[in-house]
């Protein structure tokens, strides 16, 4: 819910590429060719927006005007209906410009598919018809970390109440995305509901260092009401799971879809600052006149080369290895669009493994790259009007989302033992 006395980005400063983008991509290189655009636009003015700290809503209302948030959606209702590992990557070319943007757009096509995961048929048509068809962009308050939602029945309706620290997104979201648990039970609840109501008061306290424009603060929900139609797996008249929905391996994959997201735009955040510290480093760093061995330029320097050597090398690989894991989730989700229950628990953690790997390299080799920058670009580079330091304040803060070190843990059980990963909020 807006407040006057929040300060917001004003979507009018991006009024203009309505007009300019008044037809969808047509393919998967259209696709990312949009996010390209996108993301040079949020590069101009980046670190200001980044340093004013501003709810981003023209942010959100340039995604919604580049039909990026419809990528995933079905044609029939508008959308781009393409796989996941093209999502991926429009997340990671968004995430070069502007880390936070490239987190909400990551967000947004996770929780606008939740029903295609955990819901009946039905009820994911008629969300994707709701989300596609009204360009609306979603939020999530669902953070494990805290006591799960509490859900009554009431009728027809069922209740949500509680509290999240975190809720990406929500502020500037059409719509939210509830988990909680049924008293009497322990049994899970999704549901999508409208943002913008009394019942969902949002803190706006998102205060830290990264990934400023995520408005990623806290929320109280107090007595939201939604249908027993809208319990995403649940049958209406019964008021019961549907076990042929909430099939145990294919609802779970919803949590490496996730994890894979984080991973892009850990990547897309990386190379963007590699791109940015190489446009600086040939135009404003000098060469150091005391080495014995002086340069005439920057670019002749021993040092400076081997480490853009070694920083590209090291992002081209964790490049290939998200790629190839995007292929292989989307793969299987297509395999098993018809009937989810065929997917099996060893093909569930042959991904989520994949993925694991995909989480440890981008983590590493995202900290090392956005620390290792300023060593090659000089000391006038940490001036804020730079603002080189965002990209690795960003990394920073997310990748303290779920210590890595258990998906090390993870990945050291699967090569010893053999052994997949137990499907939880994290795996």
């Amino acid at each position: 819910m807006a407040q006057a006395n929040v300060p917001a980005t004003d979507p009018a400063v991006y009024e203009a590429h309505r007009e300019k983008w008044t037809a969808l991509p047509d393919s998967a290189d259209a696709w990312l060719a949009r996010a390209r655009e996108v993301a040079e636009v949020l590069a101009q003015d980046a670190a200001q927006r980044d340093q004013d700290n501003k709810s981003p809503r023209a942010e959100v209302a340039l995604l919604k005007h580049s039909g990026l948030l419809k990528l995933l959606g079905p044609k029939k209702y508008g959308g781009g209906e393409q796989p996941w590992h093209v999502g991926y990557k429009a997340i990671r070319e968004v995430a070069k410009g502007d880390g936070s943007i490239g987190m909400l757009l990551g967000y947004h096509l996770l929780w606008s598919t939740t029903a295609n995961v955990v819901g009946t048929a039905e009820q994911a048509d008629r969300l994707q018809e709701l989300i596609i068809t009204n360009n609306l962009f979603v939020g999530g308050a669902v953070n494990p970390r805290d006591n799960d939602l509490r859900i009554t029945a009431d009728g027809d309706s069922i209740i949500f109440n509680g509290f999240k620290h975190f809720n990406t997104g929500g502020v500037v979201s059409d719509l939210t995305v509830l988990e909680g648990v049924l008293d009497g039970t322990q049994d899970h609840i999704f549901a999508i509901v409208e943002s913008n109501q009394p019942g969902i008061q949002f803190a706006y306290n998102w205060k830290n260092i990264g990934l400023r424009l995520t408005e990623s603060g806290s929320v109280k929900i107090e007595n939201v009401r939604a249908s027993w139609t809208d319990a995403l797996g649940w049958d209406a008249t019964s008021k019961r799971p549907l076990a042929e929905v909430l099939t145990i391996p294919f609802a779970s994959l919803f949590l490496p879809t996730i994890q894979l997201v984080f991973s892009n735009f850990y990547l897309g955040i990386a190379i963007g600052a590699l791109e940015f510290a190489a446009k600086y480093t040939t135009t404003s760093t000098r060469a150091w006149p005391y080495g014995g061995d002086n340069k005439e330029a920057a670019t002749d320097e021993f040092y400076i080369l081997e480490r853009y050597g070694n920083f590209f090398a090291h992002l081209r690989a964790a490049e290939a290895l998200a790629d190839r894991a995007g292929d292989r989730l989307s793969a299987l989700y297509e395999r098993h669009s018809g009937d989810r229950s065929k997917v099996t628990a060893e093909e569930r953690g042959e991904v989520a493994e994949w993925i694991a790997s995909v989480k440890v390299v981008t983590t590493d080799v995202g900290l090392q790259v956005t620390s290792g920058i300023f060593e090659v670009t000089g000391a006038r580079a940490t001036s804020l009007k730079v603002g080189l330091d965002r990209f690795w304040r960003d990394i920073r803060t997310h990748t303290l989302h779920d210590p890595v070190a258990y998906k090390n843990r993870e990945l050291g059980r699967y090569v010893l033992l053999h052994e997949y990963p137990e499907p939880t909020w994290y795996t």
